[in-house]
């Protein structure tokens, strides 16, 4: 898919906030993560992924803040099909993904990024962080490093959508609206499709 798409800094700019906190809602759980004043601070209805995120957050509010705790381990810490580092269903090589992984780290860095040293650089909320921070205006590197980290986000998320839409996960409405949002901040040539 890489190469047959361009940015849309319009959308990308319109949901960098957005990112951000759907970064936050696959982080380890803590109070904040269900505040709903971010929530209605940052996800309007306009948002594309504004249903899916409301169905989250309604069937989160159900579980307390322990349970949602061991529901996110279970889902991303336990499980091959949902892990929250894009490139680890990738590729055949550890030597593949590690270079990958690297190429990811100069990436962030080359745009500002201070990554923490006990944190790989494929893990989905760090890229959602680095896409919510990026600072691209001027920088004619932006278009093919930005595409590929939504290209890797893009095809990470793939199987992991369709695992926990089949289950009726919780998790599984954050990462449709994280696919819906990434989606608007692609301009795909006709008769090239994205996977939904």
């Amino acid at each position: 898919m890489e190469g047959f798409s361009v940015i849309n800094f319009d959308n990308l700019y319109r949901y960098q906030d957005s990112l951000g906190y759907i970064a936050m809602q696959l982080c380890f759980p803590e109070k904040k993560t269900f505040n709903e004043n971010i929530f209605n601070e940052v996800i309007d209805p306009s948002h594309p992924g504004y249903q899916d995120l409301l169905a989250f957050r309604e069937q989160m509010m159900q579980y307390t803040l322990s349970e949602i705790q061991q529901i996110y381990t279970d889902t991303f810490d336990f499980s091959k099909k949902a892990p929250l580092y894009m490139t680890y269903n990738q590729f055949d090589t550890q030597k593949e993904r590690g270079q990958m992984l690297a190429k990811l780290k100069v990436l962030y860095e080359m745009f500002g990024l201070k990554m923490v040293d006990n944190e790989l650089s494929d893990y989905l909320p760090l890229m959602l962080q680095f896409l919510q921070t990026i600072e691209w205006r001027g920088d004619e590197r932006a278009e093919e490093n930005i595409q590929l980290v939504i290209m890797i986000i893009e095809d990470g998320t793939y199987v992991m959508a369709n695992e926990l839409g089949k289950l009726n996960h919780p998790y599984g409405y954050v990462i449709q609206a994280l696919r819906k949002t990434l989606k608007l901040c692609l301009q795909v040539p006709e008769g090239v499709a994205l996977h939904d």
